[in-house]
């Protein structure tokens, strides 16, 4: 098991662009949370598309290293996300994954995705990823 401080300095090593910020990690499953700011909005003072994406995705990322290990190059091979309604502007973004199947090849997690501080949910997604066999890690 991954501790929080662990995940962070990994991801702080490995992806230093990142914006999203790991709150909790562990029991298969993440809570990430993205600050949003002018850069994360587009037309229509909503949130952008590619920063909802980037959360699901870091969710993902993270809940399956804190099963599996830090392995890096671990990688994704789906994501499908629905956006469902429009996200605040002037309130952080926050994916809450669930994993669903870690296998020995594969690992299945879902992400509900939110704006700080509203129950509703502005955006699901569904991903895949490959786990690297033994060999390669």
């Amino acid at each position: 098991m991954i501790t929080k401080e662990q995940m962070i300095a990994f991801l702080a090593k490995e992806f230093p662009q990142s914006k999203c910020i790991v709150e909790e990690v562990g029991n298969q499953s993440a809570t990430i949370r993205h600050k949003i700011g002018f850069e994360e909005l587009r037309p229509g003072n909503t949130v952008s598309g590619p920063v909802l994406m980037t959360v699901a995705d870091v969710a993902l990322y993270v809940a399956i290293l804190g099963e599996i290990g830090l392995i890096p190059l671990t990688v994704t091979t789906n994501l499908s996300i629905n956006f469902l309604r429009k996200p605040a502007a002037d309130k952080d973004i926050v994916g809450i994954c669930k994993l669903i199947k870690v296998g020995r090849t594969l690992a299945v997690g879902e992400v509900s995705i939110y704006s700080e501080g509203d129950e509703h949910v502005v955006a699901h997604a569904v991903g895949t990823y490959s786990i690297p066999p033994i060999r390669d890690r």
